[in-house]
Parts: structure tokens; sequence; C-alpha cells
């Protein structure tokens, strides 16, 4: 049985566009794009998500708390799952919030410290980076995001050079999928789907490498 961590935030945990603030709505299991990963891998294969709202990679939120920097989280995770082969990554958008001033270059070198963090537990552990697709300044996220959509157009290209540094996978989300234009942050069912049934032949390439 080959394991895979998949460490990301609430498009991992599968939460549906939000027309309000107060729209916190998760599409069902099967829905969610590990869980379609998971299906189209088949037998052999124990896909484990760890998606959490509002995760970042390194920050501290000041408003939703320091539980949501991924890097306080991981070493725990990699610890409760372990033995792992595969750690997919896909973090960065909730950096851009305009509360951190952060730019893509930055969130680059963020995930590139969650890299070291699943190396250094273990040098085996393949790593996949998955980049999200642009996010847009619309609906009741906009202002939380200001200026976040011009920085996220060269978000893929940051993470893709750092992964050519560090040797690791990498996969443009952007490529297959687009954000919802309900929320511009969130993913719509068919887009949960198609990035699922997109990764599967990556990670199994990787993992037969």
């Amino acid at each position: 049985m080959r394991t895979i961590l998949c460490f990301g935030d609430s498009n991992t945990h599968g939460t549906i566009p939000m027309p309000t603030l107060d729209g916190l709505g998760r599409f069902g299991h099967e829905a969610r794009w590990p869980s379609v990963m998971g299906a189209a891998l088949g037998a052999g294969y124990e896909v484990i998500n760890e998606g959490h709202p509002g995760r970042t990679t390194v920050l501290d939120d000041p408003m939703e708390g320091e539980h949501r920097s991924g890097v306080r989280v991981l070493p725990a995770l990699l610890e409760t799952h372990q033995p792992l082969d595969m750690v997919i990554i896909k973090l960065g958008t909730n950096d851009l919030k305009n509360c951190f001033h952060v730019s893509a270059a930055d969130v680059a070198f963020f995930l590139d410290r969650l890299v070291r963090v699943v190396q250094g537990f273990d040098p085996a552990v393949r790593v996949l980076v998955v980049a999200p697709p642009p996010l847009l300044e619309v609906g009741c996220l906009a202002e939380m995001f200001a200026g976040g959509a011009a920085k996220s157009q060269g978000l893929a290209a940051a993470i893709k050079a750092m992964t050519d540094r560090m040797g690791v996978g990498f996969f443009d989300a952007g490529g297959v999928i687009k954000v919802s234009p309900v929320d511009g942050i969130h993913y719509e069912a068919g887009d949960q789907v198609a990035l699922g049934h997109a990764l599967a032949p990556v990670v199994r390439g990787m993992l037969d490498a």
C-alpha cells in the first residue's frame, strides 16, 4: 500500500465557493480532489486529505489563529501518518491575503521551507508541490485578497523555479482548472474532479519512477 498525504488549504478540504462570508459549505467526501485522485489511482493507494481552510505556508494569521500556519502543524502530521510514500503540498493562496503583504517569490521561498521539513523527516518521501491557479478579486473575499490577483499570476513560475532547484515534483493546477467566479478563491465541483483526475497520473509516475 502506497500512502499519500495531501497537505493543503480550503480547496483540499473541499470548501464550496462562498456567496457570503458565513457560507462555509463543503463538498462531499467523494467529490474532493484528493478522493477523486485516490479513486483514479485505484487499489494499492491510500490518500489522506489534510486540507484546512485558511491554512498558510508559514505565516501566522492574525485573525484566524496561529494554528493555520502550515509549518507549525506539518511535523505532527508527518509523524501521525507515517510511513508515507508521498506528500503533496498545495498551498500559497492564503499567503496572498492583503494582510500579509508578501510576493509570489516570498511564497515560493515559504514552500521551500515546507519541502525541507518533509525531506528532513524522511528523505525517501517523494514531494509534489502543486501551484494553485490564479485567484480573482471578486465576491465576498475580494477585499480580503485585495492585490492578490496580480501577485497570483506569477505564483506558478516562482514555485516551478523553487521545485527545479529542490529537485521535487511540480504541477501547475492553473493549467487544468480555474477558480470560481463566485468568490475568486474556491473551485467548482467540476474543477475539483478535473484536478483529481489530472494529478493521478502525475502521482503514479513519480512513485513508479
